[in-house]
């Protein structure tokens, strides 16, 4: 076994607004051998994220902080190149936390080995059989609580996570409203995923009119990704006893300063909304239905998915800032092997 090289990209400094490239930095180092236990990988594929510009921020809040000066990580699926541990052997395919570079060392017991059902489409553990994929069908079912018949509005509508949210609200039974920033990305969630009404918010004007226009009796359940006009929208348009499950607000990550909230938040008291945070991690116990569930829709054309996929760890940062211009369609992955 000899030493290897890998490529790491570290924060090279905190953003103050919209990072750049001058924010980070691309490191080769050199990494040893794999000690008793451990094992070295080679990652195949890495994500980014939109929750990662939280962690860019020394007062990251639901995650804790990148350190300057220091790699970075995130989900990431690689292949085993050797092995000092029994539990894997070279050539298992791992899930893993460390992302933002194309191989590392680690203790076998930090990955999770996976048995995917296809290995051409290994980039789909970062997505749809990953975390977003995860987080849309928690939020949905479990703090959603949508039931057949109601209305669904979904913000960032054919992104990783909204496109799940999207088309397991279909399944049952659920009229599904979804904006988003493109009339290609509406055209694809109607006619590819049956999404009942799609509003593209970059041309529709007011965003509370259109959601109204779209939903004339109401929503019942808003999947919130973005916040913003879209939260201040959808209690405009929720009914009595609404829920919103909040999975993120992505319109403020990269704000140098707060700006103002929604006007209508006396809506929440009136009409008795529900709104219920949440953080995936904190939920383990669903992922085995997850898998189970959506390895099935997925094998027989049940679940659509969308990748944005750059090549090169030297393209991980653009990757990762094109997520804030809506440059992505779908999930965004870094192929790097």
């Amino acid at each position: 076994m000899s030493a290897y090289t890998a490529q790491q990209i570290h924060l090279k400094s905190r953003p103050v607004g919209m990072p750049t490239h001058e924010h980070f930095e691309l490191v080769t180092t050199e990494l040893a051998p794999p000690a008793p236990g451990e094992v070295l990988v080679k990652n195949l594929y890495m994500s980014v994220d939109p929750y990662m510009r939280g962690r860019m921020r020394e007062d990251a809040v639901y995650a804790t902080a990148y350190a300057v000066g220091e790699v970075m990580y995130g989900g990431a699926v690689g292949r085993v190149l050797e092995s000092n541990d029994p539990s894997l052997k070279v050539g298992d395919i791992v899930l893993n936390q460390a992302a933002w570079q194309d191989a590392f060392v680690a203790r076998a017991d930090t990955l999770s080995k996976l048995e995917p059902f296809d290995r051409d489409r290994l980039s789909l553990y970062l997505g749809t059989l990953g975390m977003p994929g995860f987080t849309a069908y928690v939020g949905l079912l479990k703090f959603g609580e949508p039931k057949a018949g109601e209305t669904v509005f979904v913000s960032a509508a054919s992104g990783a996570v909204g496109a799940n949210v999207c088309q397991i609200a279909k399944r049952i039974g659920c009229r599904v409203i979804g904006s988003v920033g493109s009339d290609a990305k509406a055209k694809w969630l109607k006619e590819e995923c049956g999404v009942d009404e799609v509003i593209n918010y970059k041309t529709c004007g007011d965003l509370s009119a259109a959601l109204a226009a779209a939903a004339p009796e109401g929503i019942d359940v808003y999947f919130e990704n973005v916040g913003g006009d879209h939260l201040q929208a959808a209690l405009n348009s929720m009914n009595p006893y609404g829920r919103i499950a909040a999975c993120g607000m992505i319109s403020s990550y990269n704000n140098a300063e707060s700006e103002p909230g929604p006007n209508n938040l006396m809506l929440i008291v009136g009409k008795k909304i529900r709104i219920h945070g949440f953080i995936i991690s904190d939920h383990p116990d669903m992922r085995e239905q997850f898998l189970a569930d959506m390895e099935s829709w997925i094998q027989r054309g049940e679940i659509k998915y969308q990748e944005t996929i750059y090549e090169g760890i030297d393209k991980a940062v653009d990757a990762f800032l094109a997520l804030f211009s809506g440059e992505n369609f779908g999930k965004m992955v870094v192929k790097l092997g």
